[in-house]
């Protein structure tokens, strides 16, 4: 078998067969294939796509790549979430601890930024010291510990996914149903989960632009789940503008500590809520969403979500002391204002090219090699349908280079809208697949 043969096969409409998607994969894993074959091939995926049975195979096949996870030794009901990829989307570093604080495991192996959007392991890793490299052991232990453990990829964990993740965020091949598809779940089922939420993106700040697109996106999550045996759900989101009012890694962060203190934007909290809500009921540490709720807000309001996220980042090898003094996060030196250029509302804040501009800003990745400066970011003041005066600041923009936020005003200028009508309220829950 050749990898030239299964490239030509899918750039001319074919469809793959297990022994041939099992070659590719076990090509990357090992080395043995070529980046640029691999890339090739990803580019003919994106282009051509792929059955429900190739994706079903494609997902099996990286689970194969590496173990899956048996956490059956750890008593208690374990249930992750996973986000397509939004901007200023910080929601797991919240979710989890909330969800570990009312009683459920929170496995959650999660990834880096992709494209515009940002990473969890990224938003983590600005707290000095965290650690999202653990041991399956370390991992286990976390869990048995605390009741959460948020990691990254470890060689044990569809390696091959880890290799054509990076490959992905380079070769313009990100939006693909099945790529994506196979990826998220290759992690989420091999991690050892019983119960899954999703939260499928859709707007100018998503990879699906469209709901048909991220009604098929969740609509294959979801059934990739459920044949491997994993309770599975999804939940369409909108993505049109920045969630919250922080984007950039040390910003989401300090957002996210002062949503589980009890003052986080109201976007921010309501995606959050109902995400922890599904994940308390699918778990069955509550029979109903209402009683989910009560759980989740209590967990809020008593402290004791703080708290839980404080253990988690001292269990990790973070220091836990940021949770109460933020300026032990990194932040960029400078700050440059974006005001209204006239009175009125503002209409649109593109979360696209926004999550584009903090990447320019040095919030994200152009190449694998790329290190992020977990400092900068940009902090939205006035959010759509926010009234503002004439040279009232809608974005401040912290950045530490001066080439690069001349990089970025552009796209901060495209996507910055004020007008002399209120937009419509849009609702943040879109759909949902279950």
């Amino acid at each position: 078998m050749r990898s030239v043969d299964i490239i030509l096969k899918k750039r001319d409409g074919g469809v793959l067969g297990p022994d041939e998607i099992e070659f590719f994969v076990h090509g990357v894993a090992s080395g043995s294939l070529p980046d640029y074959q691999a890339s090739a091939l990803l580019m003919a995926i994106l282009l051509r796509g792929m059955t429900p049975e190739e994706t079903t195979n494609l997902t099996d096949a990286m689970i194969r790549s590496g173990s899956r996870l048996d956490l059956s030794d750890i008593s208690g009901p374990k249930v992750d979430k996973h986000s397509t990829g939004g901007v200023g989307d910080k929601s797991s570093l919240v979710i989890a601890p909330i969800v570990a604080a009312c009683g459920a495991l929170v496995p959650m192996m999660s990834g880096r930024g992709l494209g515009h959007t940002g990473g969890t392991l990224d938003k983590l890793e600005s707290i000095p010291g965290f650690r999202t490299n653990l041991s399956i052991p370390e991992m286990k232990a976390s869990l048995a510990a605390v009741g959460c453990a948020l990691i990254g990829q470890s060689s044990a964990i569809a390696p091959a996914d880890k290799k054509l993740y990076a490959l992905r965020d380079v070769t313009g091949t990100i939006e693909s149903i099945p790529l994506i598809s196979a990826s998220i779940m290759s992690k989420k089922i091999a991690e050892g989960t019983d119960a899954l939420v999703l939260d499928v993106k859709t707007g100018a700040g998503a990879f699906m632009k469209t709901h048909a697109e991220a009604r098929a996106l969740a609509e294959s999550l979801v059934r990739i789940g459920k044949s491997f045996g994993v309770k599975t759900q999804a939940v369409i989101t909108a993505m049109d503008w920045p969630i919250g009012r922080a984007v950039g890694n040390a910003n989401e962060v300090i957002e996210s500590i002062e949503t589980l203190k009890g003052r986080g934007p109201v976007d921010l909290v309501e995606g959050s809520l109902d995400l922890a809500e599904r994940m308390l009921v699918s778990a069955g540490v509550a029979s109903d969403r209402a009683g989910a709720k009560a759980l989740a807000c209590r967990a809020i309001d008593s402290g004791s979500a703080v708290e839980k996220f404080k253990a988690i980042i001292e269990r990790q090898g973070g220091d836990p002391r940021v949770v109460d003094d933020y300026s032990r996060l990194p932040k960029a030196p400078k700050e440059h204002v974006v005001t209204a250029p006239s009175g009125g509302f503002v209409t649109g804040l593109d979360a696209g090219l926004i999550g584009r501009a903090s990447v320019m800003l040095g919030g994200g990745r152009d190449t694998a090699e790329d290190a992020i400066d977990p400092g900068v970011g940009i902090i939205v003041v006035a959010t759509v349908g926010d009234a503002v005066q004439k040279g009232d600041a809608i974005l401040r923009l912290h950045y530490r280079d001066a080439m690069r936020l001349q990089a970025a005003l552009p796209l901060i200028e495209q996507g910055t809208h004020v007008g002399p009508v209120r937009r419509p309220a849009k609702d943040l829950i879109v759909d949902e697949v279950v």
